[in-house]
């Protein structure tokens, strides 16, 4: 009787602490932010070709790098930099970085340029003019 009994405290103990609402917050979830995340071109339309990250503490990230595919199948490292003083595009291939300034934006395109190289996003490709030189990329989707 007397085994049963504090058998049977011991799991009423074990029960009630287990139950107990935790006062900490799950530092694991991942706050949404409803605030307005489009940015406007120069234009004052919406740029739908550029996006915000903004990470839990609230802050917000400028840079995007995304990989484009050649047409070739070779993989093309392309940064976009939002900064609104300096807004440029960083396209990486081959050991070789190309940095074009941002020249026009158009709600669905935006233009990049410097000296002879052009480029040119709209959606998911970019197309690069440089010279006689036409070469189309396109956003993979790792």
């Amino acid at each position: 009787m007397k085994k049963l009994l504090i058998l049977s405290i011991g799991i009423l103990m074990v029960s009630l602490s287990s139950c107990k609402k935790s006062e900490e917050r799950n530092k694991g979830i991942i706050k949404s932010d409803s605030a307005n995340t489009e940015i406007l071109a120069d234009n004052g339309a919406i740029d739908s070709t550029i996006a915000y990250n903004v990470s839990v503490n609230g802050t917000k990230t400028v840079k995007t790098d995304f990989v484009y595919q050649a047409t070739d199948g070779s993989p093309v490292k392309v940064v976009f930099n939002y900064d609104p003083n300096n807004r440029t595009i960083s396209i990486r291939n081959n050991n070789k970085t190309f940095i074009l300034d941002k020249t026009e934006a158009k709600p669905n395109q935006t233009t990049y340029e410097k000296e002879d190289m052009k480029a040119v996003v709209k959606g998911d490709s970019l197309i690069l003019h440089q010279g006689e030189n036409i070469i189309e990329l396109v956003k993979t989707k790792i």
